[in-house]
């Protein structure tokens, strides 16, 4: 079997502690990483390879940041950056082969306030994913694109939905855009194993220490290749790393392959 999870850090050095305590209970083969929010040379790759994972990473000082980590070997780069855009410096996509499966890790962009510049940048990037994740499924090796899409699907995915109406997350033309990938053949592995259930990934911090469970949403998903489709068996979120002393916003969404 292989667990492969995805986790908006939300800061790598300043939760640290956090990180590792999660790779050290989370059984995770496969660790994809969002929101490093550091620069390339203070990455914490030491501290990585002492809980016994091998890592690759797309750095940027105080802002966004992606990682793929591997338990017990080094992933081997395919890509960094997504086609589309020369011009685009964000660090949101890094690209690796890991025991015969292609994998993804993207940070999308948020998009607020919307509407603006943001958010029109956000739709760009999102068509950028939908063209390039159209030549995975081309080429046909077994992938998986995953991370912190900033797209809540439908309405099952918030617990109070009016709450996100006016938010970027929520609005109609990102909801479209990621069922366009789903049209294209990719598949929310999270919906095939739990249809109706309502699962969330990410709450806001609460003033009074804790988190505001009636502001939960699934934003994190892992969207799978057809070829990948008969080795699913299980996903799901690990809510309760949520609840740890100084958590991520986010919660790490996973899926189990055999």
């Amino acid at each position: 079997m292989t667990r492969i999870a995805t986790f908006n850090v939300n800061g790598v050095n300043g939760r640290l502690p956090v990180l590792l305590k999660c790779l050290g209970e989370g059984d995770y083969d496969i660790v994809c990483l969002q929101e490093l929010k550091t620069s390339d040379d203070k990455f914490p790759i030491d501290a990585i390879r002492e809980a016994g994972y091998g890592a690759i990473w797309h750095g940027q000082k105080s802002y966004n940041g992606v990682a793929i980590l591997a338990r017990g070997m080094e992933p081997v780069e395919r890509r960094r950056g997504l086609p589309g855009d020369p011009d685009d410096t964000h660090s949101r996509y890094i690209e690796a082969e890991v025991d015969g499966v292609v994998v993804g890790c993207l940070y999308l962009p948020n998009g607020n306030p919307a509407p603006g510049p943001k958010f029109d940048y956000k739709l760009r990037w999102f068509d950028r994913l939908i063209n390039y994740g159209q030549h995975l499924l081309e080429v046909g090796a077994p992938s998986v694109l995953c991370g912190d899409y900033n797209v809540v699907p439908t309405q099952i995915d918030a617990v109070v939905p009016r709450r996100w109406l006016g938010d970027a997350v929520y609005f109609p033309e990102c909801r479209q855009a990621y069922a366009k990938m789903l049209e294209g053949g990719w598949i929310d592995a999270v919906r095939r194993i739990h249809p109706e259930k309502g699962i969330y990934t990410y709450w806001n911090f609460s003033y009074w220490g804790g988190y505001d469970r009636s502001s939960g949403l699934r934003m994190d998903h892992l969207l799978v290749s057809p070829s990948l489709s008969d080795r699913l068996r299980s996903a799901g979120v690990d809510v309760d790393m949520r609840g740890w002393e100084k958590p991520s916003d986010h919660a790490p969404a996973w899926i189990k392959l055999y």
